[in-house]
């Protein structure tokens, strides 16, 4: 059956909106007057304030209300957007005498004006009591400086977390005999890999603006992609029931994870709370860099066994994760590590993924898109690459040897089947698009460059299995029109529509007559949020099942105004007929007659989880030009094929892989948070953080092999993160074909290429 809605390139239901810019974003839509709200940050790793003098700062005309430790309810709460309850700890206060990181808030300052608010910032005198640092993440666990001494710190899943021992989480896990295995193999590969702390970098930054409601309630208005754990995190926060908050977005300008985690929200909710006045806090470019939630930085060391064959039969992972100072997603980015790259080896006999996720005193982490696999994969994929050279076997064909197959088991992945892999079929599509077996290893040219190639392969989830909830709410208006209601965020991803589109095919309708609103915790249906790689798959298939009760409640509706059962009748999308008599009535009769006399409302709501996440595959391939006088890399080329099961909107999958692979390039070769002796963070702006512009990228070209997933919408999985997994190893892996050097920390900037170089 040819589809009329899903597998088109529908043009985004906001495009024009934004095209002709059109007030959309928070800034555009937040009501005049707000008070504006901004903090002072800590200048030490780790401190005690002692004292605030706000005296002088209260003097400054226009200013609200000054607000310190003393003034905030004491109960912790954690920021991280994750379904209750939360595995991340309960750690935080909204202002904490024991500050933890250079930037971490000391006080909050509202004013009528930015100018008064930036005066009174400087008149604040706050006495410290300066405490050593632990910084070198290698160094926290067991160690004698606590990030967190407090007693009132608590976690609330067994995770193997301790403050007292600065741990975050920590845990193992397994399948088979994995030293025996090891062994017994010809060949061991075993590396460190290192993978730095990346910003989102997302255009729009973080903002939130809150009014109070004719009601009392407090109105949050924000730039996020989890209303609904926004509203729970601002409960625990601020000590007052979630009936008493709404939480709402407007578009968002980017989030790519950082915004599941609650960054801005509870400064000018607890102003507005305390003032009953609007507020309104939008984070600088520099907060926004040294005061947010970047990747967590990683060590992951990766022992892989083989075969002279090279049939690869054991890997043994171990990661130690960086979390900072509070442990926001620490616990859940870290299991991504190993539980989404080891599964993609199918036919591994044993395997062994431990880790210890500590604390340090430098700005926390969260989520960002891969969420820990991208940490995993660029370790084992590297630590494939090298097997492959050491076994003298092109690193395609040793793929292809020991990839994941369609109706594999795959133990490190929670036991789960592959019902859908075209990971084969991706692998062969990326080599003839990059011309692989012409370009592979490097060839020199005449200029004294080296043009060279690499590889690597990925897979991430489709939401998470078990816990995740997408829900759709679908009405029929008395014009034969639908509204669809949903609780995931759009972040410029495109899910209204994707989600319309499917709405579309199933009530069989042009996608104009699916109008879609959300998220907003009191109009729309509860929804997990936009994280995860959830909402085609998880949400889409909530917008399926309501879309089939809603057709069944308008062929009753309609039997019953042509007065026949339902058994002889039939709805096309457009007339319910009477297949006996040949009778019909139209959509907009239908709408009509159930605004008089009606007992059956046209509406329906309906939730949906799935017990499996199945996984996305790519396989990317990257050809570099490298120049051995300065180090400098260039990417000429990178070739990406995707297994996202039914392809939705091919445009918008199309854009969501190449913006991944861009950051994924960033990542590999430019993006990197340093730190002073001291912890402060050195980009503190655009300028100083470099991430790729258009220039930098090359040439990406992006082709689907599209698999069929049963449990998915119309056969669809998720695109949102595997798309950025692939780049950082394959872009390694050309710059040793090119220089015969293996580099296993990120990025790989022109000067420790050149010193390499220099070294031999």
């Amino acid at each position: 059956m040819k589809l009329k809605s899903v597998s088109q390139p529908v043009r985004k239901k906001d495009a024009m909106q934004l095209l002709t810019g059109k007030p959309v974003y928070l800034e555009d839509v937040a009501p005049a007057g707000c008070l504006t709200v901004k903090v002072l940050r800590s200048p030490h790793a780790n401190a005690i304030v002692e004292e605030v003098n706000e005296d002088a700062a209260l003097k400054v005309p226009g200013i609200e209300a000054v607000y310190t430790w003393e003034d905030v309810p004491r109960q912790r709460f954690t920021m991280a957007g994750q379904t209750y309850p939360e595995p991340s700890p309960y750690d935080r206060l909204i202002l904490d005498r024991h500050v933890r990181y250079v930037g971490d808030p000391v006080a909050i300052v509202a004013g009528e004006t930015e100018k008064a608010v930036d005066q009174a910032l400087k008149l604040l005198k706050v006495k410290y009591q300066v405490l050593e640092a632990v910084l070198d993440f290698r160094k926290a666990k067991d160690s004698d400086i606590l990030v967190h001494p407090e007693d009132s710190w608590k976690s609330l899943c067994p995770v193997g977390a301790d403050n007292k021992r600065n741990l975050c989480a920590s845990g193992e896990s397994g399948h088979g005999e994995i030293d025996a295995v090891l062994a017994d193999c010809d060949i061991i590969v075993e590396h460190t890999y290192h993978t730095k702390a990346c910003q989102q970098a997302m255009m729009e930054t973080f903002r939130t603006c809150c009014t109070i409601d004719l009601y009392g309630r407090l109105n949050v208005l924000s730039s996020t992609q989890i209303v609904f754990h926004v509203r729970r995190i601002l409960s625990n926060a601020l000590g007052i029931p979630k009936s008493g908050i709404r939480v709402s977005k407007p578009r968002i300008g980017g989030g790519f994870g950082a915004k599941q985690t609650v960054v801005a929200e509870v400064f000018p909710a607890f102003v507005t709370w305390m003032t009953k006045k609007p507020s309104m806090m939008i984070f600088t470019r520099q907060e926004s860099q040294t005061a947010s939630s970047p990747r967590h930085e990683m060590e992951v060391h990766v022992k892989v066994g083989a075969m002279k064959d090279g049939r690869i039969r054991g890997v043994d992972l171990y990661t130690l994760s960086n979390t900072g100072a509070y442990g926001e997603h620490g616990p859940t980015t870290v299991g991504l590590s190993g539980h989404k790259s080891i599964p993609l080896y199918g036919s591994l006999e044993a395997h062994r993924f431990s880790y210890d996720v500590v604390y340090t005193n430098v700005m926390s982490a969260g989520a960002y898109r891969g969420y820990g696999a991208t940490q995993g994969i660029f370790a084992l994929e590297s630590a494939v690459n090298e097997l492959a050279a050491k076994l003298g076997i092109d690193p395609v064909e040793l793929r292809k040897r020991n990839m994941v197959r369609e109706g594999q088991v795959m133990p490190a992945y929670y036991g789960e089947q592959t019902n859908s892999c075209a990971l084969d079929r991706c692998l062969d599509r990326a080599a003839e698009m990059i011309g692989w077996k012409e370009k592979y290893p490097r060839r020199v040219l005449d200029n004294g460059h080296v043009r060279s190639v690499g590889v690597a392969m990925a897979m991430q989830g489709s939401g998470i299995s078990g816990v995740d909830v997408g829900s759709a709410t679908l009405k029929m208006n008395e014009e034969g029109y639908y509204t669809l209601r949903i609780g995931a965020a759009d972040m410029g991803t495109g899910c209204d529509t994707i989600l319309a589109q499917m709405a579309a095919e199933c009530m069989e309708c042009p996608i104009e007559n699916i109008t879609v609103l959300g998220a907003d915790t009191d109009a729309s249906p509860y929804d997990s949020g936009s994280y995860a790689s959830s909402t085609t798959y998880v949400t889409g298939k909530a917008v399926e099942k309501a879309c089939a009760r809603l057709r069944e409640k308008i062929l009753e509706t309609g039997a019953e105004l042509l007065s026949c059962g339902t058994e002889q009748a039939e709805f096309d999308g457009s007339v319910v007929a009477d297949l006996q008599s040949g009778r019909s009535v139209t959509l907009k009769e239908i709408g009509t007659a159930a605004m008089c006399g009606s007992c059956r409302a046209l509406e329906v709501t309906e939730s949906n989880s799935s017990p499996i996440s199945p996984p996305p595959f790519m396989a990317g391939m990257a050809e570099i030009d490298l120049d051995p006088e300065t180090g400098h890399v260039e990417l000429v080329e990178y070739a990406a094929a995707v297994d996202c099961g039914t392809v939705v909107n091919p445009n918008l999958a199309r854009v969501q892989t190449e913006g991944g692979i861009a950051q994924g390039i960033g990542m590999a070769l430019f993006e990197d948070v340093q730190y002073s002796g001291r912890g402060k963070v050195l980009e503190n702006s655009l300028m100083q953080y470099k991430i790729p512009t258009r220039l930098d990228v090359g040439k990406i070209r992006v082709e689907f092999e599209s698999s069929y997933e049963p449990s998915g919408p119309f056969g669809a999985k998720s695109i949102g993160e595997i798309v950025i997994n692939t780049p950082a190893p394959a872009i390694v892996h050309a710059i040793y074909n090119a220089t015969g050097k293996w580099f296993r920390e990120l990025p790989v900037k022109p000067e420790r290429i050149v010193m390499e170089r220099c070294e031999d």
